[in-house]
Formats: C-alpha cells, structure tokens, sequence
C-alpha cells in the first residue's frame, strides 16, 4: 500500500465493493497514450500485443482477447467449451450462477449449470465428482462438458495450485474443458505467490477470464486462452454479441499498462494487506480466512447501524453477516479507523 496511492480514497470509508474503486493512474495514462489515430476494433498496436504479453507471463503460448465486463468474459469462455445442450459443473455460490442474470446460459445458448457444493465457494473434487457420477450417460440427460472455478472465490478463498490441478484432473479424464473466473485473479496470485502459470495452465485451466478492473482498470478485462485455438470461434462470438468495440486500443492500453512492470500484482498485493488488517482486527468474528481482498464478519444489525454511523459503508451479505472488501488505492491510514471501530464491536 504505497505512499503513491495516498489521498485517492482520502475518507477510507468505502468497503462495499473494488469495482467502486478509483481506475490506476498509470491506466488513465496508458489510455491517453492511445488516444490517437490507429486502426479499429482488434487491429490495434495495443491489441496485437496481447499475445505475447500474455504468453510472457504465462510462460505459455496463449491467445489473448479483451472484452469490456467480466459477465462477456465468463459468457465467452463458457460458450467456447460448452454447446449449448451440455452442461458446466460450477458452485451453488459461483458468480455465473448468482450474479450474470443468466448471461452464461444465454451466451452458450441454453447450457445448463449444474451445481456442487463446497465450503467458502470452493469445490473438491469429491464435491464435482458427486454431481457428475449422478448423470446417466443417454440422450435424456445434459451431459456435462465443462467445469468453472473461481479464484479467489465468492468468499474471498483462493484455490492453491494442487486443488486446481485435482479439479483438472477429473476434467482431463472425463474430457471437460476447464474455465477459472478470475475476477480477482491477481488477488489470488498476490496470495499464493506463486508464478500464475503454476494454478493455471499447468493445473489443466483451458481458458481464463482475467479480472482488471476490480483491481484498477476501468473498463477491460481479458479472456486467455491456454488451448489457442478456442480464440478462433470466440472473435466471432464477441462481434455477434456486440462486443467488439470500435476503438478496442483503450481496452488494449489499459492491460497492458496493468501487466508492465507487474502493476496488477502489485495492486492485488495492495488490497490484499488492507483485508488482513481488517481481519486482524475480527478475530472471531471472521466468517472465513483472509485469503483475498473480501472480508466477512458475523455482527448483530445493530452493530451493523453501528458501524454505518461512523460513515463506513459495505454490504449486508446474509442475516448476521456483512461483506467487506478493500481496494487497490486504500492504504493502511485509510483502512486502520474501521479496523479500530471493529476491534471496539
């Protein structure tokens, strides 16, 4: 939490979600940097770099894509590995299930989610084996044909590369794609500190949505594909679904500023450190680890009103529960006074 960021978030009183938080300086400039003549959609300077940015960092081949939301990531991926009379193994609690208003379904065009279970949001792969040794293998079941994880998951856990790399195990020898929604990503990445091919590629992911803009982007997030040659159909589906923006180079700009010199994992980190405070200060009132920038606390609603008084915002996440998250700009004089007002709880 560097002294650079100070003053952009001077109250230190939003905690109710990091897509509020402020877009990264060196975004903005990367974008004004763009702001130039140059040709449109994806045959930017911008856009043609992806590729390799992304193969660098992953140490792999890849294809890389940006996409302007984090729903459009998910969706694409899903569409790319699923047809629309299969199915896609994901968490009862999984932001394609809950939060995309059916954007997945509609996407691949009538795949079903088949649902498993798993503490914080994580599946096993006792859990995805469960549902699927229950499909009977005929023309009157959806048979499966992709798995979906999230990292850092819906409850702020982060899959290590060995859960990962089980997970990939049942998709390899059943012949299922694997997608990881990584909206928070980097957190995860930031957590783990490990190189991101390792609880990636190398744990049998095929496709990734990499989330920017939770972490200090302002509109471009990227879809990363570990088997190249999914990219293909998926540039169709991105125009056919209005995705393709004409002046794709901001999009372009903006990842690539986050990727040079490592800035989203350092943001991630950032956050990261602003949430282990605040769960320093819970104690037992935290409802899962600190793993992520999310933290959940168990408080009674008046403790709740409480906290509101103060000026702090976040959100009710169930009765007895509340859900705070920190962001890339918060640093720890921003963070410590709702620390200090939870210690006091």
């Amino acid at each position: 939490m560097t002294s650079a960021r100070a003053g952009r978030n001077a109250s230190g009183m939003r905690f109710f979600s990091d897509n509020a938080a402020p877009v990264c300086p060196e975004v903005i400039q990367a974008m004004l940097e763009a702001n130039r003549l140059d040709t449109a959609y994806d045959g930017d300077q911008w856009s043609k770099r992806l590729d390799g940015a992304f193969s660098d960092l992953f140490g792999t081949a890849v294809r890389a894509i940006w996409v302007p939301s984090g729903t459009s990531a998910n969706a694409l991926a899903l569409a790319a590995l699923c047809p629309p009379w299969g199915g896609v193994v994901c968490h009862r609690d999984a932001h394609i299930q809950n939060d995309e208003c059916g954007a997945p379904e509609f996407y691949t065009h009538g795949a079903k989610l088949m649902i498993a279970e798993g503490e914080g949001a994580k599946m096993t792969p006792e859990s995805v084996a469960q549902v699927l040794d229950l499909i009977a293998n005929d023309v009157h079941r959806v048979q499966p044909h992709a798995i979906s994880i999230t990292n850092a998951t819906e409850y702020g856990l982060v899959y290590a590369p060995g859960e990962v790399a089980a997970i990939g195990e049942i998709a390899r020898a059943r012949g299922l794609g694997f997608h990881m929604d990584g909206a928070r990503f980097a957190n995860a990445v930031a957590h783990l500190g490990c190189a991101p091919a390792e609880v990636t590629w190398r744990a049998g992911v095929d496709v990734l949505s990499f989330g920017f803009v939770k972490n200090g982007g302002m509109s471009a997030e990227a879809l990363v594909f570990f088997k190249p040659e999914l990219a293909e159909d998926t540039l169709r589906r991105r125009k056919r679904a209005g995705l393709l923006l004409s002046k794709g180079r901001y999009l372009a700009a903006q990842i690539l500023a986050m990727l040079e010199g490592d800035l989203w994992l350092a943001n991630a980190r950032a956050a990261n450190a602003g949430a282990l405070l605040l769960g320093q200060a819970a104690g037992e009132r935290l409802v899962h680890p600190v793993e992520a920038n999310e933290v959940f606390l168990r408080v009674m609603p008046e403790e709740a009103a409480g906290l509101r008084a103060l000026g702090f915002d976040f959100y009710d996440w169930a009765p007895g529960e509340v859900r705070l998250v920190t962001s890339w700009d918060q640093t720890e004089d921003a963070i410590r006074p709702l620390a200090e007002a939870i210690a006091r709880l």
